[in-house]
């Protein structure tokens, strides 16, 4: 199926064309010709599946119609994190260039000044790509004004939650019109990201991409069990045996990533820390030595699990076990993209065993446990204590807890 078949004008097939879209994906298929037909659409897809395009596209197509007056922000695009804000602007930005009516869009997120962004607003902009937080910085300093916004669009929605964004969302819709076109995409849908949807949207049609053999990532899951103080040390052996030439390791602490990085590099390997604290001068810095390969090793908690696309990037390590089994998926989607290959590398401790298979189960899917030579566990799970590296085994697990329906059973057994 072609672009030209779904309804988009031809400068923006041909603008389609020129950054790389061959033909559509599944979610963009789906989704562009409800968004040209003016509904609101609720989009469920995994990671890497194209969702940028398929909201991007219609949404420019939208903005070419004439607008009388000065230039006002009719479209709004809201994301987590400043990293999402900086790829999904320029990606829009890459489209609208092609077009023959000049568009004006505007990146705005926090971690930097916010003066030079003030600037950038005046005489308005078509479309803002923001994170929630900075956006109402610029509302609050008459930089911003939404009161024309016609197409809001939530990207990475459960994310938006996760964060805690669920009170600035409720101010910026407060300063929208309440007639708008609303999409909402959300790669899962817990009770409080579909409570959200709700509310937003009017009628909304579902598209949903399941992951299926035939289109899932080609990634080769690992799993090496390890002993909790020995993971580094498996990490620097794995990498030289490997020839990785990138590899992204995902810690669960700042003082994780800052650890293990200061570790590789004592080791002779280029490696650094990625993390929430560092400014966005220094993410971006070291966003861009990881992308042209002048590090081998970037050392990140679960900041860079999304929205981040790093070309043919070969291997993805989780030194620390995710909390979640979506956070695990959202991980090792930062390999096997765009019709790559890739591997991601669990190591298992004795005292994350049961939580790994927590993660198996909730992505129905089986990694068999590998033992490297030199390498062979000895720990077992009442031995096992706390990595120095870590704040705690497996940063946190999410549903290691006994369940009310656990203590319930318990309670009955002792009174039977």
């Amino acid at each position: 199926m072609p672009f030209s078949s779904l309804g988009l004008i031809p400068s923006l097939v041909r603008a389609a064309g020129k950054v790389g879209y061959a033909a559509p994906t599944p979610i963009q298929a789906g989704a562009i010709p409800v968004i040209l037909r003016g509904g609101d659409l609720l989009g469920a897809a995994q990671t890497g599946s194209g969702k940028t395009a398929a909201f991007a596209l219609p949404l420019l197509q939208a903005m070419l119609a004439p607008c009388s007056g000065p230039r006002q922000v009719r479209a709004l695009v809201l994301v987590p994190t400043r990293e999402l804000a900086a790829q999904v602007g320029e990606a829009i930005r890459a489209l609208a260039k092609h077009l023959p009516v000049p568009l004006k869009v505007a990146i705005v997120f926090g971690g930097v000044s916010i003066n030079p962004q003030m600037m950038a607003m005046r005489g308005g902009a078509d479309i803002v790509v923001a994170t929630p937080g900075r956006l109402l910085d610029l509302v609050e300093h008459n930089a911003v004004k939404l009161s024309a916004v016609s197409m809001l669009v939530l990207d990475e929605a459960d994310r938006l939650l996760d964060l805690g964004f669920s009170e600035e969302l409720g101010r910026i819709l407060g300063l929208m019109p309440a007639q708008r076109q609303t999409l909402f995409f959300s790669a899962t849908f817990p009770p409080d990201v579909q409570a959200l949807a709700d509310t937003l949207l009017r009628a909304p049609v579902r598209v949903e991409v399941a992951s299926t053999p035939q289109d899932a990532p080609d990634i080769v899951q690992r799993a090496i069990l390890v002993d909790t103080g020995r993971r580094t040390m498996l990490l620097k052996h794995l990498i030289k045996e490997q020839k990785w030439s990138r590899v992204l390791v995902f810690v669960a602490t700042k003082y994780a990533a800052e650890h293990v990085a200061d570790k590789l590099q004592r080791n002779g390997i280029k490696a650094d820390p990625f993390h929430g604290e560092f400014s966005q001068g220094a993410r971006s810095q070291v966003l861009a030595d990881f992308k042209a390969s002048r590090l081998q090793v970037l050392v990140a908690t679960d900041v860079a699990a999304r929205g981040i696309d790093i070309a043919q990037l070969p291997a993805v390590v989780n030194y620390d076990l995710p909390r979640s089994a979506v956070d695990y998926t959202h991980r090792i989607g930062r390999t096997g993209r765009a019709g790559e290959s890739g591997v991601a590398v669990s190591f298992v401790s004795a005292d994350t065993e049961a939580h790994f298979r927590l993660i198996e189960k909730r992505q129905n899917a089986l990694v068999p446990r590998e033992v490297i030579a030199g390498f062979e566990p000895v720990e077992t799970a009442a031995a096992s204590a706390p990595h120095p590296a870590t704040d705690c085994v497996n940063g946190g697990v999410k549903g290691a807890r006994k369940s009310k329906k656990d203590k319930l059973r318990e309670a009955a057994a002792k009174g039977g």
